[in-house]
């Protein structure tokens, strides 16, 4: 399995947010090959680009909220585009934007505009899940009315595994349903106790849920390896997309690690399984 495996830093943002550099040279000691950003905390586009450099990291994407990059769309691709990264994402739709709500066809409209700027820089944008555009509009998920509406060369996917099972679907499945079209593939591990789903789940936009006894939680993040996916089926089926990249996310760390140890349990996970 040819792959090349990164990391979100927004996995270890509270370590990022006080010392950038220092939390991306650890990340490289771990045996990632590459990361992807959710914001620059502070620095700017030339100085991330000097420390991946330094590093020997390869800057795969960054995920960059759809609102951002409309407010300047060619200052704001320009600069991931100048950090290196051959990859932008939307992370997440504000609620009126989502599949089912009025916003929605105007958002389809704006994915593509975004996705021509993105060209222009020669970058390649992506779309990343989370459960919510797991609704039936017209009798199809929101999610596949996104990628219908807009033509692959212009928009791909960054199927995330954990909230495509959280949505009661199967990661491997919807990976191999957009095989060519699965560059980077999210790899998020998770418990979840029953079936009902709890009603805060987002950590990535800052909705923090209450603080719970790991014992009790409803819902956790884990380490890659450490939760209920099925991470053998999930490589397979990526391997089977023609996935380039693995990218793992935990949104908050759990089992009394740090995030940066979270991470490093995710990193030797993979390297079990020959990754």
């Amino acid at each position: 399995m040819d792959f090349k495996v990164g990391l979100q830093v927004y996995s270890v943002r509270d370590f990022a947010e006080k010392d950038l550099r220092g939390t991306l040279e650890k990340i490289k000691e771990m045996g990632y090959d590459g990361v992807e950003f959710a914001g620059l905390y502070g620095n700017e586009a030339g100085q991330v680009k000097n420390m991946v450099q330094d590093i020997g990291l390869i800057p795969v994407s960054a995920h960059v909220p759809l609102e951002e990059m409309l407010s300047n769309p060619d200052k704001v691709i320009g600069d991931y585009a100048e950090i290196g990264c051959r990859y932008i994402a939307i992370p997440y739709l504000v609620e009126e934007r989502r599949p089912g709500r009025e916003g929605f066809e105007r958002t389809i409209r704006d994915i593509g505009m975004v996705a021509e700027v993105a060209k222009k820089f020669d970058i390649q944008l992506l779309y990343h899940n989370h459960d919510f555009e797991f609704v039936r509009v017209n009798g199809e998920y929101g999610l596949d009315i996104i990628y219908k509406s807009i033509s692959e060369e212009l928009l791909k996917t960054e199927i995330d595994t954990c909230w495509v099972n959280v949505a009661g679907e199967d990661p491997a499945d919807y990976i191999r349903k957009y095989s060519g079209r699965a560059p980077v593939v999210h790899l998020k591990d998770f418990v979840m106790k029953g079936k009902e789903k709890p009603k805060q789940l987002y950590e990535l936009i800052g909705i923090e849920s209450e603080k719970q006894d790991e014992a009790d939680e409803a819902f956790g993040f884990r380490p890659v390896g450490y939760g209920v996916q099925d991470f053998s089926a999930i490589i397979k089926a990526s391997e089977e997309a023609g996935a380039e990249w693995l990218i793992v996310e935990q949104d908050r760390p759990a089992l009394g690690k740090t995030s940066l140890e979270c991470a490093a349990m995710s990193r030797e996970y993979l390297k079990k399984l020959g990754i």
